[in-house]
């Protein structure tokens, strides 16, 4: 079932709060992790334009892999709700994230179609009477990411991460699809912990809490040589 506003537009304040680490640490960039770090700050950095034809193209490339033998009826439509956007207009959803949280769906779809399909369709697993809207919660997953690894366009573009989890990701930003693989390990986790809670509707804001700190431990391993050594790995289907 879809949300309001005001439970959308909240998870963005609770799942961004920063937090206070005992442990910080500093990083010596390589010229090629600053070169891939600052690629992925610009990424982040794109608002969700709903003019520009390359981002009206995305979306309804985000409709075609979800429901692949049924026209869109428009940019508009009541169709979105399907998805698990709040209305007929899905722009109004990535405000808060930016184009990235539609780059990041796309790239489940395309890289991981079977997870893609599981997640959107809830095909596993005891299912709450209220689910969490599909669309939406993946802005927030992306949206928590971006907080949680230090990418947040509040901190300096010269800023080094200081928490281990951010320290252990840009490491492994030698492969850059790395953000977008975390993203698609990270709402898979978010699944999960949702049926381990047994949760509904109104808890999505703890169990994204819970996901956020379980994909802090895993990122804080040592041995993290890419992204695809984190353990939630194995929960993806191709």
């Amino acid at each position: 079932m879809v949300g309001n506003r005001s439970w959308f537009g909240g998870l963005f304040n609770r799942t961004g709060n920063k937090r206070q680490g005992s442990g910080e640490r500093t990083l010596d960039l390589t010229p090629l992790q600053e070169q891939r770090l600052q690629k992925l700050k610009d990424r982040l950095s794109v608002p969700f334009d709903e003019t520009r034809p390359d981002h009206q193209e995305a979306l309804k490339a985000l409709w075609h892999a979800s429901f692949p033998e049924t026209e869109l009826t428009g940019l508009v439509s009541e169709q979105w709700k399907d998805i698990g956007w709040q209305g007929p207009n899905p722009s109004t959803d990535f405000r808060g994230c930016g184009f990235v949280s539609l780059e990041n769906l796309l790239f489940l779809a395309r890289t991981y179609p079977a997870s893609f399909q599981r997640l959107l369709f809830k095909q596993e697993g005891v299912r709450a009477t209220w689910e969490y809207p599909f669309a939406v919660a993946g802005v927030n997953v992306s949206f928590m990411l971006i907080q949680m690894l230090e990418l947040n366009s509040g901190q300096k573009e010269t800023a080094k991460p200081k928490s281990l989890p951010a320290i252990n990701f840009v490491k492994v930003l030698t492969d850059e699809e790395a953000f977008d693989v975390l993203y698609c390990i990270a709402f898979e986790m978010m699944d999960a912990q949702w049926l381990a809670m047994r949760a509904s509707y109104m808890q999505f804001k703890e169990v994204l809490e819970a996901t956020r700190i379980q994909l802090e431990r895993e990122l804080s391993l040592e041995d993290l040589h890419r992204i695809q050594d984190l353990p939630a790995y194995n929960l993806l289907y191709k």
